[in-house]
């Protein structure tokens, strides 16, 4: 699947240029409305502009040290993941996506967020690419995003491959990761999110209003043109 988001920036939801995405790579939803927006742009005459923001879906589950808590409760049974999954098959077939994992519930997105916002903010040009190839990493290939080595691998693989773009210094990567002001930075922009109201992902935004959910293209035109 092919992701032509935007690398600029937006904190808010009330953009009058660009419809922000809020969304967590962990979300598979996320994943299918990034299917959902680009079908929508591809309809478009005009160009779209699309920010990312990061959202922490597993927010509730963190401990004071900031990792995942084993025996936190996440608020999710057995019955919440089976209808999740079967909303994820039906909406693999209504945008033709393929997946090869329904629901990700063991992988913390943290560094791969943390990973985005340095690849944005220092390499720009191929932040879209670099954005794609985090999704489909973990939803085609099952590859655990929350390892530093796979987000070097992925991010090793950018620039080459992608023609003109800037090759991602991959240590330098590593070290934004481990980066407590890089951290720090990525939880601002979480609290940004909640602060906004923003409270389950993917929500799209646009000039004050807000569509939540792997919502249809015709969705997104309606929130944007109507």
């Amino acid at each position: 699947m092919s992701h032509d988001t935007a690398a600029s920036d937006a904190s808010t939801a009330s953009d009058d240029e660009t419809l922000t995405m809020y969304a967590d790579y962990v979300c598979p939803f996320c994943y299918l409305g990034e299917a959902s927006l680009e079908q929508y742009r591809e309809e478009r005459d005009d160009p779209l502009d699309v920010a990312w923001h990061p959202f922490d879906l597993r927010s509730r589950e963190r401990g004071p040290d900031g990792e995942i808590d084993p025996a936190a409760d996440s608020g999710k049974d057995d019955e919440y993941y089976e209808q999740a999954r079967e909303n994820v098959r039906r909406l693999q077939e209504e945008y033709d996506v393929e997946m090869s994992l329904e629901i990700a519930e063991d992988v913390d997105s943290k560094h791969a967020q943390q990973a985005a916002l340095f690849v944005r903010e220092e390499y720009p040009d191929v932040f879209a690419a670099f954005h794609e190839r985090v999704f489909d990493a973990l939803w085609q290939d099952e590859r655990d995003i929350g390892d530093p080595e796979v987000l070097a691998e992925i991010a090793a693989d950018v620039g080459p491959t992608d023609g003109e773009g800037t090759e991602i210094d991959t240590d330098a990567l590593r070290a934004a990761i481990d980066d407590p002001d890089h951290e720090a930075a990525l939880e601002e922009r979480f609290r940004e999110a909640q602060q906004t109201g923003v409270t389950g992902v993917p929500t799209f935004a646009y000039e004050g209003h807000a569509a939540r959910g792997a919502v249809p293209p015709e969705h997104l035109r309606r929130l944007i043109e109507g």
